[in-house]
């Protein structure tokens, strides 16, 4: 039997990842700065709203959050297995008199664009716009659709 010298755990426990959300949150904070005299926000103009991309067997579904947006402020277009989705969300000016104690909405045009990870069908593509919410679901073209091979025995 050997004894070993009881060491008191370190009063923190450091892990060279520790550093990346705040870094995260430093270089938002650069990119999210406002030029004086100016309504736009950030380091370039514009604004870009998140998006969900996932697949099932026969279609890939394409989620984009668009709060406060009207159908018809909403462009979308498929292009050589790109897919993009544009618009612009005006300015409200909700108040007449007085000043802004706080704004975080994000107003102006907006520009997305993913590659599809399949082909689609781009004649059978449909979107729906509920609640805030845009749903794109792209029909998978039959060639990318997975196929059952039978195995014969001879």
């Amino acid at each position: 039997m050997s004894l070993i010298r009881y060491q008191p755990p370190e009063l923190s426990t450091w892990t060279p990842f520790d550093g990346l959300s705040s870094l995260r949150d430093d270089l938002n904070r650069l990119f999210d700065f406002t030029f004086p005299g100016t309504r736009e926000t950030g380091l370039f103009t514009g604004w870009s709203p998140a998006l969900d991309v996932h697949q099932d067997k026969d279609n890939v579904f394409v989620k984009c959050e668009l709060p406060g947006m009207k159908k018809e402020e909403i462009d979308i277009s498929l292009h050589d297995g790109m897919l993009s989705i544009s618009g612009e969300r005006k300015h409200e000016s909700e108040h007449k008199e007085g000043e802004s104690f706080r704004s975080e909405r994000y107003f102006g045009k907006f520009h997305r664009s993913i590659a599809l990870p399949t082909a689609v069908d781009a004649g059978k593509v449909k979107a729906a716009y509920k609640d805030g919410i845009l749903t794109v679901t792209l029909p998978k073209a039959e060639e990318a659709k997975p196929k059952q091979i039978e195995v014969s025995v001879s």
